[in-house]
C-alpha cells in the first residue's frame, strides 16, 4: 500500500506596519519553523498565508485590508488553502473583520499571535473555529521562538508592550494596551543570541522607551528594570557594534541618560523623539504633557552634551482646530532647529480617541498642503544638513548591492536608520554585506551621501 505523502506546509509572511509588529511577525516565523514549516518567499508557493496587519491610521487600515483581499484571491487558483489575518487591525476591528472579511480562514489577535503553530495545527485536524483573540497583548517570554527576518548584522530588540501615555489621537492603547516592560535578564538574553547570530546594529523599539520598566518598578520598588540600566547593560554586555534607540519622549530624557549614551561608543548617537506639535494648545488637545518650553530645554540639553547629536522627529499637522498662526509657529520652529531627520503625518480621525470627537476637523486638502509645506521645508535643511558631510570619513555598515545597479554598494552611517531614514551610497571600494568600513563622503543629495571607502 502507498504512503501517502505529509500534507505540505509553506508559509508566506507579508508583514505591514512598524517595527514592533515586525517582532510579532518574526516569533510567528519561529513557532512555525518549529513546527516544520517552510517560509517562502512568493505568496503563491505557499498553501498558507500571514497577513500580519496594521491598524494604525486610516492610510495603514486600507493597505492591510486591500493585501488581505489580494491574498485571498490566490485562494481561487487551488495553491494557498488558508490565509490567516493576525496583528493590530485584527486585534481593533475583530467582530468587523470576522464578519466582513469572508475571504479570511482564521483571525489572530495580539494576544493570541504566539499560539499560530497550534490554531494551524487544530485547524488542519478540522476544527471550525476562526477567531483567536486574547487581552493583554503577548509579552514576549525567554523561551519566545523568535526567526530574524532582517538582514543578519542588524535586529530590532522589543522591550516592552503597549503604553502607559493617552496622546488624544493615538488608538495604541486600544490595541495594544497598558504597558507591559520585559525583564532585564530576558532583553539582555536575546541581545547576546542576535549578536551571536550576527547581528552587529541592534535597534531597540517600544511605544516609548523613556517608560521601560515603569509598570514593574511600580510592582515591586526594587526592581532594576528602567531606561539607562537598560542602555547600560546592553552598551556593556550584549557584544553589539551599534545599539540605536527609536522613539524617545522629551520628558523622559534624564541627564543620566545623556552622561551614558556620551560615555559609550557604541551607544548611537541618534535621538529619536516624536514631538508631534510645538504650540502648547495643541500639545494640551494632544494630551501630550509637555510644553514648547520642556521641549526646547530637552533639546538643547542633548545638544550642549552631545553636539554630534542627530535629532529625527515627526509631527502631526492638520489636527482638530489648529489654526494657520499655530501652524506657521511649527514651520518656524523646524526651520529654527534645523532637525537632521523629520517625518510628518496628516492627521487621521481616528474612532474612539478623544481626538476624534473634538470640534474643528480640518479638511483634507488643507492637512495635504500643510504636510508638503513643512516637507518642503525640509528637504532644504536636509540638504544642507548633508552638504555639511562632505570630506568627512565616517564608519558605514554595509547592507549590499544598490536595487539599481551592482556598481554601488549601499550602506548606512550610524546616523542613518534603516527603512526610515536615508541611506549612504558607495562608488568606490569592495566590502561584503555585514562589513563595517570607512567611508569618505564625497557628495550629497537631499537625503542620501556618496562616497568612497578608505
Amino acid at each position: 500500500m502507498k504512503e501517502m505523502s505529509p500534507p505540505s506546509k509553506k508559509v508566506h509572511f507579508v508583514s505591514l506596519g512598524c517595527p514592533k509588529n515586525l517582532v510579532d511577525t518574526e516569533i510567528m516565523l519561529g513557532s512555525l519553523m518549529r513546527d516544520g514549516y517552510q517560509v517562502v518567499s512568493e505568496a503563491d508557493q505557499a498553501d498558507t498565508v500571514v497577513v500580519n496587519t496594521c491598524g494604525f491610521i486610516e492610510a495603514s487600515k486600507q493597505e492591510s485590508i486591500d493585501k488581505i483581499l489580494e491574498m485571498a484571491a490566490l485562494k481561487k487558483g487551488g495553491k494557498v488553502e488558508k490565509v490567516v489575518v493576525a496583528g493590530c487591525l485584527t486585534q481593533r476591528y475583530k467582530d468587523e473583520l470576522v464578519d466582513g472579511l469572508p475571504e479570511a480562514d482564521l483571525f489572530v489577535g495580539s494576544g493570541q499571535f504566539q499560539n499560530i503553530a497550534k490554531i494551524l495545527r487544530d485547524s488542519r485536524a478540522g476544527s471550525k473555529e476562526k477567531r483567536f483573540f486574547h487581552l493583554p497583548t503577548y509579552l514576549q517570554e525567554d523561551s519566545t521562538p523568535r526567526v530574524n527576518s532582517q538582514p543578519r548584522h542588524r535586529a530590532y530588540l522589543k522591550i516592552s508592550e503597549g503604553c502607559k501615555k493617552r496622546c488624544a489621537f493615538c488608538a495604541i492603547p486600544l490595541i495594544r494596551g497598558n504597558l507591559q516592560s520585559r525583564q532585564l535578564s530576558g532583553i539582555l538574553s536575546e541581545a547576546k543570541l542576535l549578536v551571536a547570530g550576527g547581528a552587529r546594529e541592534l535597534i531597540v523599539i517600544s511605544h516609548d522607551f523613556t517608560d521601560f520598566g515603569w509598570d514593574l518598578r511600580k510592582q515591586n520598588a526594587t526592581a532594576k528594570e528602567s531606561p539607562d540600566e537598560l542602555l547600560r547593560v546592553l552598551a556593556d554586555e550584549s557584544g553589539a557594534d551599534w545599539i540605536r534607540v527609536l522613539y524617545l519622549y522629551p520628558d523622559g530624557v534624564s541627564q543620566d541618560t545623556l552622561d551614558l549614551i556620551s560615555s559609550r561608543r557604541n551607544l548611537v548617537k541618534y535621538f529619536d523623539m516624536p514631538l508631534q506639535h510645538i504650540n502648547n494648545e495643541v500639545l494640551k488637545n494632544m494630551n501630550r504633557r509637555m510644553t514648547r518650553e520642556k521641549i526646547e530645554s530637552t533639546i538643547n540639553d542633548i545638544r550642549d552634551r552631545i553636539p554630534e547629536a542627530t535629532f529625527r522627529t515627526q509631527f502631526i499637522v492638520g489636527y482638530p482646530g489648529e489654526t494657520e498662526a499655530q501652524f506657521e509657529e511649527l514651520l518656524k520652529f523646524v526651520e529654527a532647529m534645523e532637525f537632521d531627520r523629520v517625518g510628518c503625518f496628516q492627521y487621521s480621525q481616528e474612532e474612539s480617541t478623544k481626538a476624534g470627537t473634538l470640534p474643528g476637523q480640518l479638511d483634507e486638502a488643507t492637512k495635504r498642503r500643510r504636510h508638503d509645506t513643512l516637507m518642503e521645508l525640509q528637504r532644504g535643511i536636509s540638504r544642507k544638513k548633508h552638504q555639511a558631510f562632505i570630506g568627512r570619513t565616517v564608519d558605514v555598515l554595509v547592507e549590499g548591492y544598490s536595487e539599481e545597479t551592482e556598481l554601488l554598494l549601499v550602506g548606512r552611517n550610524a546616523f542613518q536608520a534603516p527603512d526610515i531614514d536615508g541611506v549612504t551610497y558607495i562608488n568606490d571600494g569592495q566590502a561584503n554585506v555585514g562589513d563595517m568600513v570607512k567611508v569618505k563622503i564625497t557628495e550629497s543629495m537631499d537625503y542620501d551621501l556618496i562616497g568612497r571607502i578608505v
